[in-house]
């Protein structure tokens, strides 16, 4: 069912490091044509750092892993890709659908052709309010029972951090932080949150997965959260004003459910004039450099 390219399977073959890379910034994060720009500039990154990109999508009902330059303008340019979560894979492949695939469909695709490196911006997670909503995002469950190590700047600062911290710990998924005792917040370095467990090099991010292995651990993932660069990040006050204003417009505008989230970030996106994106891509191009160095330490291993 996996169409793994060419390239990607000979690097898996050869134990070759290779690191997976969700789509969904290029469908769905970014305006055209920028986003095709980000996506051959995150595939170089990788290969910067010796590794294999593996760009990770599905086209025409059949899930691609490693994508060539055709299907990359696809999925950058062609009108109605839809956004895939690992939920809507069965319907996809059944239906002939196209779609860029978010962190929980890349990750469960990535596993399943034996990458077990991934970079991306930042998680999912329990949503705010959600005692009264139940919104939790699906990356959780996902990576609760995925053996994969997920690069990522934390999870998306519009979240309830702590909660989402609790809800990982309660599913037993381990979360180290990468050069910092401090868990980031996507568009900020701080979180405001501790993390229990900091790794330093790429070298011990894979014994750490070694180690997962060795000890025969269920089946989850490794949550390495790499903070993006100080010089980088989103001010942290005007990132609490404008998320504070956008909470209220959410609230004043009736936003519920699936449409939270999107409207956030867009909010956020407008009313810094830009600056978030900044951050984005920032924790992004840091995410995917780290990534690609431990998966080479994990080929040496």
């Amino acid at each position: 069912m996996l169409v793994v390219s060419a390239e990607v399977g000979e690097a898996l073959d050869a134990r070759r490091p290779v690191v997976a890379l969700e789509s969904t910034i290029i469908a769905h994060g970014l305006p055209r044509p920028r986003n095709l720009q980000v996506a051959r500039e995150l595939e170089e990154a990788v290969r910067q750092e010796g590794a294999v990109p593996a760009t990770i999508a599905v086209l025409d009902g059949r899930p691609h892993v490693g994508l060539d330059e055709d299907r990359l303008e696809r999925v950058a340019n062609e009108d109605g890709i839809r956004k895939l979560g690992h939920r809507d894979l069965p319907l996809a492949v059944a239906s002939g659908a196209s779609g860029a695939t978010t962190v929980s469909a890349t990750a469960l695709l990535a596993a399943r052709a034996g990458i077990r490196v991934f970079a991306t911006g930042g998680l999912g997670g329990v949503h705010r309010e959600w005692t009264a909503t139940q919104d939790e995002s699906a990356d959780l469950g996902l990576l609760a029972r995925t053996r994969i190590t997920v690069v990522c700047a934390g999870v998306k600062s519009i979240l309830d951090v702590p909660a989402t911290l609790q809800r990982l710990e309660t599913l037993g998924v381990a979360v180290a932080g990468y050069g910092t005792d401090r868990f980031p917040g996507f568009y900020l370095s701080d979180s405001g949150h501790p993390v229990d467990w900091t790794l330093r090099t790429p070298d011990e991010v894979a014994a750490v997965m070694r180690a997962q292995d060795t000890l025969g651990m269920p089946e989850s993932a490794l949550v390495v959260a790499h903070p993006v660069a100080a010089e980088e990040q989103l001010d942290p006050e005007l990132h609490a004003r404008v998320l504070a204003e956008a909470l209220r417009a959410c609230e004043d505008e009736r936003v519920t459910g699936q449409a939270v989230t999107p409207f956030l970030l867009d909010y956020l996106v407008r009313h810094t004039d830009g600056a978030s994106l900044h951050a984005n891509l920032a924790a992004v191009r840091g995410n995917v450099r780290l990534a690609g160095r431990v998966a080479a330490a994990w080929a040496r291993s």
